[in-house]
């Protein structure tokens, strides 16, 4: 069980409400964000507890809100067009400069995603309770001399979401990695433009 943590829920359901209405109309996301905080809850308590102050945490507390609107709009809202209303909310104007605050075409950057990554891993070695619960991260520096590489075996959120039927929406959620990363590259991707 992880402890509660409501701040994910309101914040990301209030910036959300904009997108999932112009998507499913007011009925489908009234009923969603209403249910989506019980659902959000009973998520919490039947997932492993990875440690609430693990750098991963937040992954779990994040990908949990968009799972539990999803699950509470029960079948009104489909993977496909979730999955847009994702998109277009990660790439919304506040969204985009929350998660523009660095350039990974920069070197410093890059080494300060890099110092990131293998403190997360650092932090798992340090807390053995949490080790076999936790993202699992397997680094190469052979296989990108411009960036950095690494791979997971272990992920709760794929775990927790075999475990209780939330595979189908899950990728939606994974999705959201490969958002950030394009929002960090914006600089070079305007620049080509």
């Amino acid at each position: 069980m992880m402890k509660y943590k409501g701040t994910y829920l309101r914040l990301f359901s209030l910036m959300l409400k904009k997108y999932l209405k112009e998507q499913y109309g007011l009925e489908v996301t009234r009923k969603a964000l209403k249910g989506s905080k019980a659902v959000y809850r009973t998520m919490l308590e039947k997932v492993d507890d990875i440690g609430s102050d693990n750098p991963m945490a937040k992954n779990i507390y994040m990908c949990f809100v968009f799972l539990a609107i999803w699950d509470a709009a029960d079948g009104a809202i489909d993977v496909e067009s979730f999955g847009t209303v994702i998109k277009r909310f990660m790439k919304s104007p506040m969204v985009s400069k929350i998660m523009s605050g660095s350039d990974l075409n920069r070197l410093e950057d890059m080494q300060k995603a890099k110092d990131k990554f293998h403190a997360m891993q650092a932090w798992a070695d340090a807390h053995p309770q949490y080790k076999d619960k936790t993202w699992d991260f397997n680094f190469d520096e052979t296989k990108h001399k411009d960036g950095s590489y690494y791979h997971f075996t272990r992920c709760p959120l794929e775990k927790f979401a075999r475990e209780n039927g939330y595979l189908e929406v899950l990728p939606v959620c994974c999705e959201i990695d490969y958002l950030l990363t394009e929002a960090s590259m914006a600089c070079f991707i305007e620049i080509i433009h």
